[in-house]
């Protein structure tokens, strides 16, 4: 009799949001920017900054991203 299949897992996707700046002068690349680990510690940052206050997480994330992104829009320019 045959074996039945075993149900395939899928791998999970990975959200995270990368940057990579071409080159330097000299010609090496420069390292990748993990800005989901940026914006993930800002917003920890933010939130022990409020006494660790349970309500507005999503402020919290919204503020860090806009300060990680305008960082390196700054840092990149």
């Amino acid at each position: 009799m045959p074996q039945a299949k075993k149900p395939r897992t899928p791998k999970p996707k990975t959200t995270r949001t990368s940057v990579q700046s071409a080159t330097n002068g000299n010609g090496h690349a420069t390292p990748t920017v993990d800005l989901e680990l940026e914006i993930r510690t800002r917003a920890y940052e933010l939130y022990a900054q409020r006494g660790f206050m349970p309500g507005d997480e999503c402020q919290d994330w919204l503020l860090a991203e806009q300060e990680v992104k305008a960082k390196h829009a700054t840092a990149g320019a």
